[in-house]
């Protein structure tokens, strides 16, 4: 089986990475029109023609000024789970800690020249998911051939299930991040709708843009965590997949030379 280049995945994960990272700084090039707050009748009056024009704020103190401390500090802390998570299972997904050549090729030198012993201790020795699985079947293999592979796919089972188990972490991070956005939505359109029903004027548009701008900040900080980690997480689980099922296939082929083990035991 071909698997993906590394360079190739490393390079379209470390991508999804650099657009999370640089959406933070896209207020360096966008900036509001309109500056949050300056919507007073004061403002209105003057006139004009009154010389230099005061620049609009910052776009991401604006983010802050709409977020507030509350927000601010569950995206910040979601952001920040999300780009270690990535990083780790990058790390644990890779090929040299899933399936080793290495491994594969000096465990099959034991076998061909029938030295069992060696082999287990060098699948014993190695903490790879392929190490584990081949030392597992080893130890097994004189209770016979069945129970050997047996063996071989409890640990491989096990194994995956930790692979998933930290993967499943970006998948919560991708499923919870556009509620907590919708959760702010909601609540921003609360916040200006109250301020409409407990005014007997007509409300100014100063008034209302802090509600309206909870809103739309909160649901767009909730897409750009989301995206990056839903569109990860299922790379690397169709990565983690492919290696398990490499090495399912690797372990069973290594282990085929001992099938017939169970016959010449019955006779």
């Amino acid at each position: 089986m071909r698997l993906l280049s590394r360079n190739r995945q490393s390079r379209l994960v470390f991508f999804l990475l650099a657009c999370l990272t640089l959406s933070a700084g896209f207020g360096v090039m966008t900036s509001p029109s309109v500056a949050f707050g300056q919507g007073d009748e004061n403002a209105q009056n003057q006139p004009a023609n009154t010389g230099d024009s005061v620049p609009p704020p910052n776009y991401l103190e604006w983010a802050f000024d709409a977020l507030g401390w509350g927000y601010s500090g569950v995206f910040l802390t979601l952001s920040v789970t999300l780009v270690a998570l990535i990083v780790m299972n990058i790390m644990t997904a890779r090929r040299e800690n899933v399936c080793p050549m290495s491994l594969l090729e000096g465990f099959e030198t034991h076998l061909n020249e029938r030295r069992y012993q060696e082999a287990y201790e060098l699948a014993k020795s190695d903490d790879s998911f392929l190490g584990r699985v081949l030392s597992a079947g080893l130890a097994k293999l004189s209770s016979g051939y069945s129970q050997a592979i047996e063996a071989m796919q409890e640990i491989g089972e096990e194994e995956n299930m930790k692979l998933e188990h930290r993967l499943s972490y970006m998948q919560l991070i991708g499923t919870i991040s556009p509620m907590i956005g919708l959760f702010g939505t909601v609540q921003g359109m609360i916040s200006s709708f109250q301020i409409i029903a407990n005014t007997d004027t007509q409300p100014r548009p100063s008034e209302l843009a802090g509600g309206i701008s909870t809103a739309l900040f909160t649901t767009l900080i909730g897409l750009l965590i989301a995206i990056p980690a839903i569109a990860c997480y299922n790379i690397l689980r169709n990565q983690i997949a492919r290696l398990v099922l490499e090495v399912g296939i690797l372990s069973e082929g290594l282990m085929s030379r001992f099938e017939n083990l169970d016959k010449k035991k019955s006779t």
